[in-house]
């Protein structure tokens, strides 16, 4: 059975990461599985939002520590290469989530730890259930983040908190994160899979280019000029006046109903 099950309906992807019996803690099977759901969502033409989330009771407790007490029957050089190769891996799938042209929401529970974070960091938008936990908890076994923590979370929540939850590796419940802007809505746990729903069908109904266009701007905003941003958004406010959606967009506004994008 897959490590990461995919399902399309509606024009939203929802990937789900299934290793429950393991707290979903990431294996080498699910790295695999994490980049290929993610690709075939990033470049499938009939995907308009995406969701990732953990089956069980827990979205993601980070790696999986047995296969890291493997590695220690290699020597420290051998290990160094085997890590090296992993991360690689790992990252591909950050890569798709930042990169592809579709909001990405991540609907967390229970475990929110290591590369979860990472994971749910690299999501545009942030469902969170009430018993939600989170941790870096990298510096608690000797190691420094990966899968873009270091990039993410600075950028989200600034660089002394970024510092905190990093060097110390301590635990915070979904109230907190909310408060430090990790996540974007703290729900009841029963209600996760509906809120995260109607945010993705509201996603999946707007106007595919713009919503695309935007998401590209903001990624990339922190790393520009203002004068370079500025011509980035003239080219892509221009973009999206000759998108067919501007001209539905605007008849909808002036006729006062709700606007039908084309999804194909």
């Amino acid at each position: 059975m897959s490590t990461v099950l995919y399902e399309l309906s509606d024009h939203v992807a929802t990937l789900t990461l299934n290793r429950p019996q393991s707290l979903n803690a990431l294996n080498l099977a699910m790295i695999d599985d994490l980049r290929q759901t993610s690709a075939r969502a990033a470049f499938d033409p009939a995907v308009r939002a995406v969701v990732l989330r953990g089956a069980g009771d827990h979205f993601m407790a980070g790696g999986d520590l047995k296969w890291f007490r493997d590695q220690l029957a290699l020597s420290p050089q051998e290990r160094q290469l085997r890590f090296e190769e992993m991360i690689a891996a790992v990252h591909a799938s950050i890569l798709n989530l930042k990169g592809m042209g579709k909001p990405a929401i991540a609907a967390v529970h229970g475990a929110v730890a290591g590369f979860g974070m990472s994971l749910m960091m690299a999501c545009d938008l942030v469902v969170a259930a009430d018993n939600a936990y989170f941790t870096l908890a990298y510096s608690n076994i000797a190691l420094s983040p990966d899968g873009g923590a270091t990039w993410s979370l600075p950028r989200q929540v600034g660089l002394k908190q970024a510092m905190e939850i990093a060097l110390l590796g301590d635990r915070f419940d979904a109230a907190r994160a909310l408060d430090l802007g990790l996540v974007n809505r703290v729900v009841q746990l029963s209600q996760l899979p509906v809120e995260t729903q109607a945010l993705a069908q509201r996603l999946a109904a707007g106007p595919a280019a713009a919503l695309a266009r935007t998401k590209a701007l903001l990624n990339q905003s922190l790393a520009a000029s203002l004068e370079t941003q500025l011509h980035a958004e003239q080219r892509a406010f221009a973009a999206c006046g000759a998108d067919p959606d501007f001209k539905e967009g605007l008849a909808a506004f002036f006729e006062r109903r709700q606007a039908s994008y084309d999804r194909g």
